[in-house]
Formats: structure tokens, sequence, C-alpha cells
């Protein structure tokens, strides 16, 4: 306190006398850096220049060195390129001045300077995978275009450095017509309608799209199904039909059924089938209650792995067991051994009356920690225990050798400057080169204690044997989080829960959609709150403080939680999507809880609540609370209630957007 005393002290005798301000060296140097990231971004070379000398010693200097190479690389020489990689390897910086520097000797076909630096250690840049294509082709000829064909199948328009390779293959024949089909298909269904165009317009001969077909399809897909006016012997009328079919159903699949039901028939059977299973995804993900039949429908027909996900969804929404079973089969491996399908898995068994092969699969699931390893513990009788908790206590030494590191003063410094991409890249590359998990428990511990919260619990998230679950689930701000559930009779693990997906207790952290502090209050609905509780003083600056963020995002859950029959489930997914799409996933008949999350439509409302739900069940037994059992908790999802519920809801949910 003495020595900031003397420090305004000096400050205010300096404007006294007319003079500069004093200025802590750390904090000026810091202000040249962010006026250096600035010219940086405006692409003004001359003054990262002029900045760079006076940033030589700074702890983010190796940005500086980067933003001066990065602006200048049509220019730099290979040894300017190579001293900085050398500098810095495995670094964020380093990997990605090389790809960039890759692309650019790519871009001007210097091969045997490519050569140098090709491979990358990792890196998933399409437009660098096809320079890396040309140049091995080059030196190896013909037989290297094979690499470039998984780069085909995609959604998405391809840079330019890979149509070289993607037009050798066409001539070769190693891009067939149908595989030019099947792209054409995976962007529409992707509904990039740019890219689906210029796919179709690209078809060889009978096979091709015309422009002004495919934009009068696009303007009304459903009246074009329902006309059936398409070319049904060529390949590209066809196509057209299944684009139209496609677009229809994602608008409303139950209005698409009858325009589709009468021109199927004149379709080849796997297109066919194909369509139907288009039709279903759609009505899966709008939960219409014959998207399970209307699977069946389609056979063994090829799927996406969402839509694998959908077709089990479907037949858990209509409780068909045995088609839950049979959807899980055909499943590829890989997706069959994900958490949430070895769950319904044992479910389906269950059902089936193969109980003991069910209770095989839910033990080794109950030994998880995530939202199936508890229902999976509470379907075998008991309640979930969390694993015990196996913290490390680090020497003070290797707590300071790791502070002193570098890498890990960046990434402290881009937190302290307010810079988080920047910081969590520096500390991804950090903890992805930990030995062990003891490595990993250090390094959480020490975010920890920098106030790296969301850090700490990625970290401590990233062990395989020994785990410390105060890490994992962090708890600060107790004061702040035990008052407000305390003022609006709210589980205090429940606000953990929400405040743990929402900003892993980052206080400071905006959203991409404004969404501020610890719950992720939006502006309007922080005013809204605001308005409820009488809180005149509220002003916009004052949403990120942590007591009244907590306070407010604690009175908008329980606000829902009443309206919405004081079900967690949907609350939780009202707070995050809104509360008008809780109540439009509503399903028409009773429905079981765990049922209804796992057919949210929303892939990001669906992670969120099982997550919420999960982490309050692991913050009650840290705090030692009364823990009402997750199935519980979920219960059975009613329909919507009546008019007057339904107005109130609409109008709060307009009142807050």
């Amino acid at each position: 306190m003495p020595a900031m005393t003397t420090l305004r002290r000096t400050a205010t005798l300096a404007l006294l006398a007319g003079a500069w301000p004093f200025v802590p060296a750390s904090a000026q140097t810091d202000a040249d850096f962010l006026a250096a990231k600035a010219a940086y971004e405006r692409g003004d070379r001359t003054r990262v220049a002029a900045l760079a000398p006076k940033l030589s010693g700074h702890v983010l200097a190796p940005y500086v060195a980067y933003w001066q190479l990065k602006l200048g690389l049509d220019d730099a020489s290979p040894a300017a390129v190579r001293t900085y990689l050398d500098r810095y390897p495995n670094t964020p910086l380093g990997d990605r001045l090389r790809v960039e520097w890759l692309k650019l000797l790519g871009r001007n076909a210097i091969w045997h300077q490519f050569a140098v630096d090709w491979p990358p250690a990792a890196s998933d840049d399409v437009e660098l995978a096809c320079y890396g294509v040309l140049y091995r082709w080059q030196r190896d000829g013909d037989d290297a275009l094979a690499a470039a064909k998984p780069l085909w199948f995609t959604e998405k328009a391809t840079p330019e450095a890979c149509e070289p390779a993607f037009a050798a293959l066409i001539r070769r024949g190693d891009l067939t017509p149908a595989d030019r089909r099947a792209r054409f298909r995976l962007a529409h269904e992707a509904g990039n309608l740019r890219t689906a165009q210029a796919q179709g317009a690209g078809l060889p001969g009978h096979e091709r799209v015309p422009d002004r077909d495919f934009n009068e399809v696009s303007r009304d897909p459903l009246r074009a199904l329902d006309r059936g006016s398409f070319a049904w012997a060529t390949g590209g009328g066809r196509e057209l039909a299944l684009f139209a079919l496609e677009r229809a159903a994602r608008s409303d699949a139950g209005a698409a059924r009858p325009a589709w039901v009468k021109v199927r028939d004149r379709m080849p059977e796997a297109d066919r089938r194909y369509g139907n299973a288009r039709l279903a995804f759609h009505a899966a993900r709008q939960l219409n209650p014959a998207a399970n039949d209307w699977f069946r429908e389609a056979g063994n027909v090829p799927l996406s792995a969402d839509a694998h996900a959908w077709r089990v969804r479907a037949a858990l929404r209509a409780q068909a067991w045995d088609d839950v079973a049979a959807a899980i089969a055909a499943m590829p491996e890989s997706q069959r051994q994900e958490a949430a399908w070895r769950y319904w898995r044992a479910r389906a068994l269950a059902a089936q009356g193969r109980q003991d092969e069910a209770n095989a699969l839910l033990t080794v699931l109950a030994g998880e920690t995530h939202f199936y390893g508890v229902l999976a513990a509470e379907a075998l009788g008991r309640r979930y225990t969390p694993p015990v908790s196996e913290p490390v206590t680090p020497s003070a030494e290797a707590v300071a050798a790791f502070a002193a590191r570098p890498e890990v003063k960046r990434a402290v410094k881009l937190a302290e400057l307010d810079l988080r991409p920047e910081s969590q890249r520096e500390w991804i590359y950090i903890v992805r080169g930990l030995p062990d998990d003891d490595a990993l428990l250090l390094a959480a511990g020490y975010a920890r204690s920098v106030g790296l919260y969301d850090r700490a619990i990625n970290t401590a998230d990233r062990t395989q044997a020994r785990h410390d679950y105060a890490l994992r689930y962090l708890a600060p701000y107790r004061t702040e989080f035990e008052s407000a559930a305390k003022a609006h009779d709210v589980d205090v693990a429940l606000l953990y829960a929400i405040a743990r997906q929402e900003s892993r207790f980052a206080a400071d952290i905006v959203s991409s959609a404004g969404a501020v502090g610890l719950m992720q209050l939006m502006p309007g609905t922080a005013r809204w709150v605001a308005k409820q509780l009488a809180r005149n003083d509220y002003r916009p600056a004052l949403i990120g403080d942590t007591e009244l963020n907590t306070l407010f995002g604690a009175y908008y859950f329980k606000y829902w939680l009443e309206r919405l029959d004081r079900m967690p489930a949907l609350a939780a997914a009202a707070y995050n999507a809104g509360p008008g799409r809780a109540q439009a996933w509503r399903p028409p008949a009773p429905l079981e809880g765990a049922v209804w999350v796992e057919t949210i439509p929303f892939n990001e409302t669906r992670d969120y609540v099982k997550k919420v739900l999960a982490n309050a069940i692991v913050y009650g037994h840290a705090f030692n609370t009364s823990q009402q059992p997750l199935t519980a908790r979920l219960g059975t999802v009613t329909p919507r209630n009546g008019t007057a519920n339904g107005a109130a809801v609409t109008a709060a949910a307009l009142a807050t957007e």
C-alpha cells in the first residue's frame, strides 16, 4: 500500500508540473504491446516495426516478432522464417507461421523449399493438405494423387489449391460420377447452397443440375416436389428431386411427406431409401412422432453419424426398444462405444428381458463421471458417488519451475491483457506436452492459483487415472453463489453446475453473442431481471459484477424452474436456448425425462442440459447437501400446460430477447 501511495503522489506531482505522468514500466510495455497488436490487425507494418524494439524484452515479444514476419511474409527470407521456427518450436505461433509459410511456398510452387518443412507436426488446414498433394505429385507422380480423394468428400467449398488434384482424379476416373453426386448431396444436406449449386452444375452429362432448375427448386422446394416435374430418366433430374425433398423436409418434414410419397416410386431403390432416410432424419429432429416408422422405410441405407444418432432418438421417442437396439447395432463401432449409446443399449437390453447383459454394460458406465454414469448407477439401484480424488502436492520448486516456463508466462500475461483466445491456445500447447496425470494436476493447480479457473478445470479434466475432483469441479466465489442461492431458494449445487458450464468461472468473459459473466447473462435478460427485482440501482456496467451476476442468474433460473413444473432439465434448457424453445420441445404425451433430454433438437442445448445436471450431482456430493437422484430430477416431462401459462412464457421470452 505505501508503494502504491508513492506512485500516485509522483504521478500527481508530475501532472501539476505539466509533465507526463509517471507510468510503471510494465504497464507502459503492455500498452505498447496492445498498440502493436492493433497495428498488426490494421495491417500497419511500419507501426509494428517501430514498436518492436520497445518490446524486445517483453514476455510477449514472440507475438510481435510473429506479426512482423506475417505482415512481410511475401518478402521474408527462408533464413528469417527458419530462425523463428527454431526459436519457438511447438508453440501456437510457430505452428501457425509454418503453415502460412508452407502455403506461400505452395502457391508459388517453390517445392525445394516446401520440402524443408513438410509435413507440419499437425494441421487440419485443407489448403495446406492440397499443397502437400501437389508437392508429392510433382515428386512421385500420379500415385500421389490418391491422398487428395478423401479431401473431396466435404460439404464445404474447397480451396483453389485442391482443384488441380481433383481435376486430375476426375480425368483418371478416380473421382467417379457417384463420388461427385455424393459431394452434391453433402453440400445440400449441410445447407450450403452455393457449394451445392456449383457441384450440381459441375456434374457430367445427364447428371448435371442446371443453375436455372436449382434456383427454381430453391425458391419453393415443396411446390417443386409436389409437382414432380423432374427429368426422372436422368441422374440430374433425380438429384434435383432429392434436393427438393431435402429443402422441403428441412422446413417441415410432415408437410413434405405426402409429396415425397407421390414421387418416390419413380426413383431407383438406393435413391428411394436415401430419400426416406433424409425425410426421417428431419422428422426426428423436428420431434415428429412418425419419424421412427419413416426410418424403417429407409432399411439399411448408409447413414451419417448424425443420422445414426437421430435414428436411435426417434426410436427412443417412440419407446420402440427393439428399434433402439437395432439402430445402435447399425452404428459404426466407434460411435457405438460412445457413452450415450452404451447406456441406451443397456436400457434396450433390459426392455428385451436381457437384464444380465444390461447390468454388465451399466456396471462399466457407473464408474464414469458423466450424465450416463450417474444414470447407470441409479439404474443398478445405487446412489452415484464420484470416484475418490487423488490430489497431488507438488513441491514449491516444481511449481516455481512450471511458472517460470516462457509459454506459461505468456498464457498468464495474455489472460491478464484480456486476450483470452490467445491465452487458451498457449495453454493447450502447454498441457498437450505434459507427460502424465501428476504433471497435468500440477498445471491445473497452478492455473487455479493465478485465477485461470477455466484452464484449471479443462486441464484437470484431461487426467486418465489419477483425478482431482476439487480441480475438475472448482467452486470459487462461494460467498456470492451461496448468497444468490439463499436469496432465491435455489440449490447452490445447481447454480455452480450452470456457471461451470456457462463460463468455467471466468468472471470477465463475454460470449460472441454478448452474454456476460459467471452466469452468462444477456444484457436484455439482466434488464428484465432488474425490473422484476425492482433494482433501480442497476446499470448495464454492473452486469459483470460477480455478486449481481450470480444473483440475477439465480433469479432467472428459478423463474423458469417455477414456470416449467419445477423440472431442472426444462429450466436448464430454457436457460440455454430460451424458454420458448424449451416449451416447444415438450412432448404431446408424458415422456421419460432422460429420453426428453436425449431428444433435445439442438446439439449444444442437449449437451448443456446433460452436463449441468451431472455437474449438479457432483457439486452436491462436494457440498454434502441432500441430493435428489438424477432420475428423480429428470422425472417425466409432461405436455405443455394451458394457454395462460403459455402466454406468460411467450411474453417473458419476448421481454428478454
